[in-house]
């Protein structure tokens, strides 16, 4: 693929509850997959009043997120040391590798963002309480 052009709503809605060891239970719309990208993953989250994705970290995966709709509480930061931040549209946040983030939904209609995570890698979220300050100075 040199390249495509698709409309959000071309995209199936996943509603995650559905897939069994697949948590947050949240409605996505998985953009990178549907047009076939192999170096990132692209997503468009909806929230629910008071849904959220916990605090968590990636081995290998950097993540960029943006506000569409909505207001987020978010956590970021390395273990003990995390801060809680309140942002809304418009709004870019990222985590690199190793290093915890979350964010909870905290407006009342539906909330969106959009994530894109790199390298399109198999990382599932660790805890960020169990990654040592050592493994993230040796990156």
């Amino acid at each position: 693929m040199d390249y495509e052009v698709i409309d959000t709503e071309d995209v199936p809605v996943t509603d995650l509850s559905e897939i069994e060891d697949v948590p947050p239970d949240l409605d996505i719309r998985p953009i990178g997959r549907q047009m076939g990208l192999s170096n990132m993953h692209v997503t468009l989250w909806y929230f629910e009043p008071g849904e959220e994705i916990q605090y968590h970290a990636h081995a290998e995966q950097e993540e960029l997120y943006y506000a569409i709709e909505g207001e987020f509480s978010l956590k970021m930061g390395r273990s003990g040391e995390e801060e809680t931040m309140e942002v809304g549209p418009g709004a870019f946040w990222v985590a690199e590798p190793k290093i915890g983030h979350g964010h909870r939904y905290v407006g009342d209609d539906t909330g969106v963002v959009l994530a894109v995570g790199a390298p399109a890698t198999e990382d599932p979220g660790l805890d960020p309480h169990g990654i040592d300050d050592e493994e993230i100075d040796d990156e």
